[in-house]
């Protein structure tokens, strides 16, 4: 597959347009961090009122990997990816047009929705790649895509520069950022490049039949003890979007009553949820339907990658947004300078996650290579708990990049076995894992954000006390990490047909005529 990777044909061109899709999704997403600092001035915000919009950046981002899973199984990645990059325009436009915060906060919100593109292209990439090789597909689609935050970082704020036309702010002598044309920019490039996604994709080979669940409302699981798990797993999801709902509360975007409002509208979401899984599961609960043995699944098997994905892409953005103040403190390094070397983490995306699928297809065992990667991203991090200002800076960062690499390894290794736990419902398999990364990467950040404060009292946090906070960040990943390394050796199973020349049930259809991409024609 190397030697091939760079052909662009046939399955080839479906990757190679796919991870582009995905990296045009996380550069609209990421598109506020560079530009922060001139939309804050510009519009006189506080500091509270910018990181606040950031958390709105991540906060739809959980509800809609779960909606997107299921649109995607039901209608295809071609539709589903085609239209969420036409969509990407509208909150984009809206943010660059907002002359207030309220403004700013309602078009993040929507802009978040945008972040679920990820789960789409691993269930293309299934579809088009063998078992064998789909470590190594989803790696490249997942990290080449990723990269679009970096991408995002390094280029918008010369962008926002040129836009501005060598103009210079009359106050400070310092040259002027057209953010507003920059951000529109980014989302009417991505919706231009989903109508050019939909006219060159199709959703599967030729002759093969793209596998619906009977009903997308919910997850099929296929015994009943496995549905109880389902809507334990679920609480989670819908108590991370309480905790953003106190944050905004905390910042002063709405009352203590508004924010229990909100509180109930969401149990009311976990609860439509559940009926949606009841709904497509009753029959199974009622005793009148029985999984034969080989079309069941264990869904234990998805809350072990759930808690994966917490820890490693959870812990990755986490670390991308507290890396440069940590390097700047710790170091006495310019912000430039800190800004590079953390930069460095991200970069490491290139190459790590494609790293981690090929290990994955290499190795002969993918549930030995999660937990491999997954134990010594622990150790890791608890090895970055322990850099202070007498470290020598080159070790610094060579420590930092090795982390990194296990971080981004063991994201690729998971998105390795995620289409293999059962094929129709990928999808929605995607979304739930893709879902619980930011659902660590918000309880990361919160935890991040109060330890200052909890280990100083409540007084303003002195440079020591925020050293022992980074420390002790590090150290509740790592041993993190290292609890989910445990269930990865000892609970997780390896998938059915890892390494197989054919998807399950691939066989079977293979001569069937793929009529999903006839509809498709037809319709449109």
């Amino acid at each position: 597959m190397l030697g091939e990777m760079w052909q662009f044909r046939g399955r080839y061109k479906i990757l190679h347009m796919t991870w582009f899709a995905f990296f045009l999704s996380f550069v609209v997403w990421f598109n506020l961090a560079p530009l922060a600092t001139t939309v804050k001035a510009d519009l006189g915000l506080e500091v509270s009122q910018i990181r606040t919009i950031a958390i709105c950046n991540v906060a739809l981002t959980v509800p809609a990997r779960i909606i997107i899973g299921m649109l995607l199984d039901k209608f295809g990645p071609r539709l589903t990816y085609s239209i969420l990059l036409m969509y990407a325009a509208i909150p984009c436009m809206m943010f660059a047009a907002a002359q207030n915060f309220s403004q700013l906060v309602i078009s993040r919100l929507l802009l978040s929705i945008v972040g679920a593109g990820f789960v789409i292209g691993i269930r293309m990439v299934a579809e088009w790649f063998p078992p064998k090789e789909i470590g190594l597909a989803e790696g490249i689609y997942g990290g080449w895509g990723n990269f679009g935050s970096a991408f995002s970082a390094f280029t918008l704020a010369t962008v926002g520069a040129w836009l501005s036309f060598g103009g210079v702010n009359p106050l400070t002598g310092e040259a002027l950022i057209n953010w507003r044309a920059c951000i529109a920019g980014t989302g009417i490039i991505a919706a231009i490049y989903g109508v050019i996604y939909f006219f060159n994709v199709q959703d599967t080979p030729p002759g093969k039949v793209y596998r619906r669940p009977s009903s997308a409302r919910g997850l099929e699981v296929t015994t009943k003890r496995d549905f109880w798990f389902l809507m334990l797993m679920n609480i989670p999801l819908t108590g991370i979007l309480m905790l953003l709902a106190w944050r905004l509360m905390k910042v002063k975007f709405y009352s203590v009553n508004t924010m229990y409002i909100v509180w109930i509208a969401l149990a009311g979401l976990y609860l439509f949820q559940a009926y949606n899984c009841w709904s497509v599961n009753k029959e199974l609960l009622s005793g009148k339907k029985r999984y034969p043995a080989q079309d069941r699944y264990n869904f234990s098997q998805v809350a072990i990658l759930e808690l994966t994905y917490i820890v490693n892409f959870g812990s990755e953005l986490a670390v991308v947004s507290m890396l440069p103040a940590f390097f700047e403190g710790t170091f006495e390094l310019s912000k430039a300078q800190a800004g590079m070397i953390a930069a460095s983490y991200a970069f490491m995306n290139l190459a790590a996650r494609p790293g981690g699928g090929l290990i994955s297809d290499k190795l002969g065992s993918r549930k030995v290579t999660m937990g491999v990667l997954t134990g010594c991203m622990g150790i890791g991090y608890l090895l970055l708990s322990t850099v202070n200002s007498s470290w020598f800076l080159p070790a610094a960062v060579v420590l930092t990049m090795a982390c990194s690499f296990f971080v981004q390894a063991g994201e690729g290794s998971t998105f390795a076995i995620v289409p293999l736990v059962k094929r129709r419902i990928t999808g929605q398999v995607a979304g739930n894992v893709g879902a619980y990364g930011n659902v660590g990467a918000v309880a990361y950040l919160t935890i991040f954000s109060l330890l200052p404060s909890w280990l100083g009292g409540g007084a303003e946090p002195s440079p020591a006390i925020i050293a022992q906070a980074n420390s002790i960040f590090f150290q509740i990943m790592g041993v993190a990490a290292l609890i989910v390394a445990f269930l990865c050796f000892f609970v997780l199973k390896e998938p059915k047909g890892s390494f197989a020349e054919h998807h399950e049930g691939e066989l079977e259809t293979a001569s069937v005529p793929n009529m999903s991409n006839i509809e498709t024609e037809i319709n449109f």
